[in-house]
């Protein structure tokens, strides 16, 4: 007697049957489908709550700016720098008048001597002659004191591209310190004689290491 074909219990009528393990995961894999929708609305909730904060904020500091109730503080300006350029007009002094002190700053030999020597011709009052150690920058340093600045004025005339540097010397004595940059001084039918105010150093060649003055020779050195 031949023997049954066992049925398939998948099976039923030509349809699959679903199984327990099947009909498990499909409704685990429904589940995560639809946390992961409402982690994403909730995500998007967040952001558009934020957007709309940051937006009334905007709009009532806007407002409150409008209205005069929220100042916003300026920038504090640049403080602007002092100038210690005397800022007076001298006439010029006669040559005769003014006791100058020649220093020569330069590795030149014999610099301080020869300019001396020019100042003399020119009826200048020379006392001291000397080399010196300076820490200024530019073709000759003009220094004196308040008593002497009408002088250093006309000391200036004479030598183009100086510098004006004042002490605190009571006397009316004028010191040159030349410098790498020093050339000549103006020949005398070129010197301006009219009135005019001292020429002070631009900030870049004010100083030399920092300091906030040239080395100054604080007395006459040895000759």
């Amino acid at each position: 007697m031949a023997r049954k074909k066992q049925q398939d219990v998948s099976v039923l009528h030509g349809h699959h049957v679903v199984s327990g393990p099947e009909l498990r995961a499909t409704f685990a894999a429904a589940q995560a489908d639809g946390t992961a929708r409402v982690r994403r609305r909730a995500l998007h909730g967040v952001v558009l709550v934020l957007l709309a904060g940051l937006i009334a904020a905007a709009i009532i500091t806007a407002l409150a700016i409008i209205n005069g109730q929220l100042r916003i503080p300026a920038a504090a300006p640049a403080e602007e720098a002092v100038s210690t350029c005397p800022a007076a007009t001298f006439d010029y002094t006669p040559n005769e008048q003014i006791n100058l002190n020649v220093y020569n700053s330069t590795s030149r030999p014999g610099l301080a001597r020869s300019v001396a020597d020019e100042f003399l011709a020119r009826k200048f009052v020379v006392g001291a002659v000397s080399n010196v150690d300076a820490g200024y920058r530019g073709a000759a340093a003009v220094i004196s004191g308040a008593a002497g600045q009408s002088a250093a004025f006309s000391v200036q005339r004479n030598l183009p591209g100086s510098d004006y540097f004042q002490d605190g010397r009571t006397d009316g004595s004028v010191d040159v310190i030349l410098a790498q940059d020093y050339k000549a001084l103006t020949p005398p039918d070129l010197v301006d004689q009219t009135p005019g105010t001292l020429s002070c150093p631009r900030e870049s060649r004010r100083v030399a290491d920092d300091d906030k003055w040239p080395v100054l020779p604080s007395a006459a050195p040895a000759s």
